[in-house]
């Protein structure tokens, strides 16, 4: 049997077990017209996830309410993100996912600015100040986070582009993932409360129609109008409540917000209002396109890299458990080795980028992103390089980001209950590879979940109780110790690796039949679904690229 015989079988095989209803397989390309609104759809489901960031980030960098630089962060990211995406899609991995900013971040930026020498001065302080005060106050810490998130980033790229990846999955099991993972959104529900209960009948309302839109629903199709050539006018039906009830959810809340601030409902100044940011719109540039270092130069501190460090290792690992799954859903054969190690050093890449811009954030794949392709059945990475080439637009036009920055702060919070706490379940999911009625794997798991918890919330009480004698090792102490996802992840690492169990009890034998990133046979030739776009002729050519752990034409020694 030749070797195309045996890819034929394997790629046969893979569509098989995943099905074969897929719309527009990863190397299909639809017409432009469908692609452009295809397009839009991603870019309205990764839109409201890359806008709740910001809601955390300024208020912790001391920037004010009202201040229009909110409304550039947000530019910036989604700028970052269309850019990034594009190299992924075009040159990295070649999935057809979406890179952008990511929730695994704030953790340690919140640890970091949490040190004494980066909290916020009273209000009355930075009610004194000038502007330009008022600039230099939260640029100083959009500073310190950019270094610290390019410094540590570079560990992604190496690790990557290096192919360490394999090597390093073979201490991270499933019970170093759930609460590496979980802890994120465990840890962040007090940002959560603290905006909800700004107006908790909005928060709940907004809790209840993201419940009822993407859960009881979402099977419901509504109506629209279609017209074709050959067939005239005919009514169709489209999967509304499936695709955008985040974006249903936001605009109704929005929208009665409206109305209860036209008619006074909500007194001057309060949250809930529409109005409360209005400055922030109207003072916004149209058109401003993001640099790099628009914010200052970035700094860098020991304490900022390794904390940040912990949100690096999230998404590495989140990241490549969206891998496989992303190709099951387009009909695509496993994901080889080197796209692996090229798609984990080019996300580390984009958030270097995201670093220098000054986005205060990382890239991470969008999980929102995956299940849309799930749900439209449409895995093009086409697609996907049309909605980064939106999202560049977008960054670049700055009232739209703007915009974003009117939505009422209890709307965000009942967003953020639903959003922290899928992040929660989640990581939780990874559960079902091990197994749960094993006293060791419950040890385990309940120590690493609520061990860090307890020590994160007194340190953030108390940051000023390590004292070594040496500030720099004071600050870096208590930032690692704050993290709770890098305090929670090692713990269950380390214990999980220490103590005695099974293979089977540790869940391994299941987590490694997902988790497929070494080629079972080396003479078998994957698909050129992987291949570069250009220039793999040459590469064919010289052998010396076969020992390149990023490169299409690797060839991995067993």
């Amino acid at each position: 049997m030749s070797v195309v015989d045996v890819n034929a079988m394997q790629v046969e095989k893979e569509t098989q077990k995943h099905g074969s209803n897929i719309n527009y397989g990863i190397d299909d390309t639809p017409p432009w017209y469908l692609c452009l609104f295809m397009a839009l759809q991603h870019y309205l489901t990764m839109i409201g996830a890359i806008v709740s960031i910001p809601f955390i980030l300024t208020p912790a960098l001391c920037m004010e309410d009202k201040d229009p630089a909110r409304g550039i962060i947000i530019s910036t990211m989604i700028f970052v993100t269309g850019l990034v995406t594009y190299i992924q899609v075009t040159w990295g991995c070649r999935l057809p996912i979406v890179q952008g900013g990511t929730i695994s971040f704030l953790v340690p930026t919140l640890a970091i600015l949490n040190l004494p020498q980066w909290k916020c001065p009273s209000e009355d302080i930075i009610g004194a100040m000038d502007s330009a005060e008022k600039t230099e106050l939260w640029q100083t810490r959009m500073r310190e986070l950019s270094g610290a998130i390019v410094v540590s980033a570079i560990f992604q790229v190496f690790i990557g582009y290096t192919g360490l990846v394999g090597k390093l999955l073979k201490i991270i099991t499933p019970l170093t993932i759930v609460p590496t993972v979980s802890l994120v959104g465990l840890t962040l529900f007090s940002h959560a409360s603290e905006t909800a209960s700004k107006h908790w009948g909005i928060a709940i309302g907004t809790i209840f129609l993201m419940t009822f839109f993407s859960q009881v629903i979402t099977n419901i199709q509504v109506p629209i109008i279609k017209y074709r050539k050959r067939f005239g006018i005919k009514i169709g039906w489209f999967p509304l409540f499936k695709l955008f009830p985040v974006l249903l959810t936001i605009t109704i809340m929005w929208t009665l917000c409206f109305v209860l601030t036209a008619f006074n409902v909500f007194p001057e100044s309060h949250p809930a209002r529409t109005d409360v940011r209005i400055k922030v719109l109207e003072d916004a540039a149209w058109f401003r396109v993001p640099y790099p270092g628009q914010f200052g130069t970035p700094t860098v501190t020991l304490a900022g890299v390794l904390g940040m460090l912990a949100g690096v290792l999230a998404c590495t690992v989140e990241s490549i458990s969206y891998y496989p799954t992303v190709s099951q859903m387009c009909n695509a054969p496993p994901p080889p080795l080197h796209a692996i190690n090229r798609g984990i050093g080019t996300e580390g890449l984009g958030t270097i980028l995201a670093g220098f811009w000054g986005s205060g954030n990382g890239t991470n794949t969008f999980g929102e992103n995956v299940g849309a392709i799930g749900v439209t059945k449409v895995g093009s990475r086409r697609v996907i390089q049309w909605a980064a080439l939106i999202m560049i637009l977008q960054g670049v036009i700055n009232k739209l980001g703007a915009v974003f920055i009117m939505i009422p702060d209890p709307v965000v919070g009942g967003i953020f209950c639903v959003m922290f706490g899928m992040i929660a379940a989640f990581g939780l999911s990874t559960l079902q590879y091990v197994d749960l009625r094993s006293a060791r794997n419950l040890y385990i798991l309940g120590l690493s979940i609520f061990f860090p918890l307890v020590l994160c919330l007194w340190l953030k009480d108390h940051p000023d109780f390590i004292q070594t004698g040496n500030e720099t090792l004071d600050s870096t102490l208590t930032v690692l110790l704050s993290t709770s996802i890098l305090v929670g992840g090692s713990l269950g690492c380390i214990l999980d690796n220490l103590i005695p169990g099974t293979a089977e009890e540790r869940g391994l034998l299941a987590w490694s039949k997902e988790m497929v990133i070494e080629n079972t046979n080396e003479d078998i030739v994957i698909s050129s679904t992987f291949d570069f776009p250009y220039g793999m002729q040459t590469l064919r050519r010289w052998k010396w690229t076969r020992h390149i752990p990023f490169l299409p034409t690797y060839k991995m020694k067993l």
